[in-house]
């Protein structure tokens, strides 16, 4: 689906993930791009459709699964400007885990809202059943998310706050009484076209959006092949002769033989791993 030729991750931007809990990649999409997802997100959320929407309080409106609802979006699933960096982070043992279109209105002058407020601050850790599973001091990286803005990006337009370094700190979020945000938090600087990348232990919150405008972002999220999907099943899309191997791996690739019988655990992942050493190995990608 993409002609960019991957290179290997850069290795202080590796480090500097490790300890910030978030990393900006720069140019992660093309403007042309960016342009046709608005507008493929404008027409989904236009649309009655109510298989995977996704809405919530304050007028939150969205879907999961969306690379199944619109060819547009299938770029981002191995996109080259931004899957070595989560391999680096992960491992090739990955899949797609949602690809989830948010729709944020703005907050109008004086009006009310239920979630960022001092009694329902909203910072929160992805995978809430693993904390709670596990215990937070036993979670380990399990996935890491990449967040594209495609509305006007401002001060104002409430994009993904994070708290820097949480991912390190098993401990909870601790917002001061009467604030909204815990001290040290900060509002990511994002280009248009620039990717947001931060894993599940990363506390994080969406921004106070006074805009004037909605804030429309689509969050892609990579984890462990042997974690559930979040989005509903599309295997259709991976008999698209279009998608290479790494793609239809990213997109659900199971554990099986050419004839459907099951195989090794871990098999179904061998596209990812030899795109991988490909990527490291190869003079052309690393000029």
């Amino acid at each position: 689906m993409t002609s960019t030729i991957p290179v290997p991750p850069d290795p202080d931007a590796l480090a500097a993930f490790d300890r910030d809990s978030y990393l900006i990649l720069r140019n992660a999409i093309s403007p042309e791009l960016r342009k046709r997802l608005a507008e493929a997100s404008v027409r989904l959320l236009a649309t009655g459709r109510t298989a995977g929407r996704d809405r919530s309080t304050d007028g939150k409106d969205g879907f999961r699964g969306v690379v199944a609802m619109d060819d547009t979006f299938l770029p981002l699933v191995a996109n080259p400007a931004v899957l070595p960096t989560v391999v680096g982070l992960l491992s090739p043992n990955l899949h797609l885990m949602s690809s989830n279109l948010i729709y944020m209105p703005s907050i109008p002058s004086g009006g009310t809202r239920t979630i960022r407020v001092p009694e329902r601050h909203g910072w929160h850790r992805d995978m809430a059943s693993a904390t709670r599973d596990l215990g937070p001091e036993k979670v380990p990286r399990l996935a890491i998310k990449a967040a594209y803005y495609l509305s006007d990006i401002t001060p104002d337009a409430g994009i993904t706050m994070v708290l820097p370094g949480s991912g390190n700190d098993p401990g909870p979020v601790t917002v001061p009484q009467g604030a909204i945000d815990p001290p040290r938090a900060i509002t990511p600087d994002l280009g248009p076209c620039d990717v947001l990348l931060f894993e599940n232990r990363t506390w994080h919150a969406g921004g106070l959006n006074t805009s004037g405008h909605p804030r429309l972002a689509v969050m892609m999220q990579y984890g462990y092949r042997w974690l559930a999907s979040l989005d509903d099943a599309a295997p259709h899309l991976r008999e698209r002769p279009d998608l290479d191997d790494t793609e239809r791996q990213l997109l659900g690739t199971p554990d099986r033989n050419p004839d459907g019988s099951v195989t090794h655990e871990g098999a179904g992942a061998w596209a990812l791993q030899q795109w991988w050493d490909d990527v490291n190995s190869n003079p052309l990608h690393s000029s």
